[in-house]
């Protein structure tokens, strides 16, 4: 079994806001330890999968009063929106995996025979996916235990086209997901509906190709005041899907809309 690195720095970090709002961003960390890296790849040790810049593009709503957890390490080293035993989320879609041995590409992420054991894969589960579901669980159970209920903002984005491995065609610019209506009150997703339909500038559809991870569908309890729901962007809308750099001038048209409907999970 391959020797897995215990993290060289924390793997999450957590802003503690004052609302009933959490924010995680499971996809945004970008790091790869050195000596999983060297296993990799060419390619894959660039992490091209992560959510790229969403951390900042979702930075405005620190002044909203949400807490916003943030991990450092990539989904190829773990994935934290998959549930630990990997069962498939999208049962006869394609799909990556806990320790994901391809890209969204559908290319290897590892060099041949240096793919993860499934010893290593429990290994890099409790010290890599473990602390951050352990510390979300804890700051859910805060924000509940303070204001009654609260709302888990799932933020995600994916290269919205070019990516048949995963979908056809064009992805929209904004993806809902409610776990089909199950991960939050009828009244918060038909506010948050009422709010992509009366804006023009972005396409949008709910639940379809992305009806919610792991996260959403585990963590949600409506019944007794968690709501969840998660929003995968299209990445064109906020950056360079080529470069992965982040295009400043675009996101700020998208930001408005970004906090109107962080603002609906605000109201009761």
């Amino acid at each position: 079994m391959s020797h897995v690195p215990a993290p060289a720095e924390p793997v999450f970090e957590l802003h503690r806001g004052s609302a009933p709002l959490l924010i995680s961003l499971p996809h945004n960390g970008s790091q790869i330890p050195p000596e999983l890296a060297a296993r990799m790849q060419p390619q894959a040790r660039e992490a091209p999968d992560t959510d790229w810049h969403v951390a900042l593009l979702y930075s405005f709503a620190r002044e909203l009063g949400a807490s916003i957890l943030v991990p450092r390490y990539s989904r190829y080293v773990v994935d934290l929106n998959r549930p630990p035993d990997d069962t498939s989320l999208y049962p006869g879609q394609n799909t990556t995996g806990l320790c994901p041995a391809v890209r969204f590409t559908g290319e290897p992420v590892y060099l041949d025979g240096q793919e993860p054991t499934p010893e290593e894969v429990a290994q890099r589960v409790d010290l890599y996916w473990r602390p951050y579901h352990e510390n979300l669980d804890a700051e859910l159970a805060r924000i509940r235990g303070e204001h009654g209920r609260v709302v888990l903002w799932e933020g995600h984005s994916i290269k919205g086209s070019d990516l048949p491995f995963l979908f056809e065609g064009r992805l929209p610019d904004l993806n809902l997901g409610t776990s089909g209506g199950a991960s939050c009150s009828p009244q918060l997703q038909a506010r948050l509906e009422a709010l992509l339909a009366a804006q023009g500038d972005y396409d949008y559809v709910v639940n379809g190709r992305f009806k919610g991870g792991y996260i959403t569908r585990h963590y949600a309890s409506p019944e007794t005041g968690v709501q969840a729901v998660q929003l995968e962007l299209s990445q064109r809308n906020y950056m360079d899907e080529r470069s992965y750099a982040y295009d400043e001038a675009v996101a700020v048209r998208l930001q408005p809309l970004l906090e109107r409907l962080l603002r609906a999970c605000l109201d009761p």
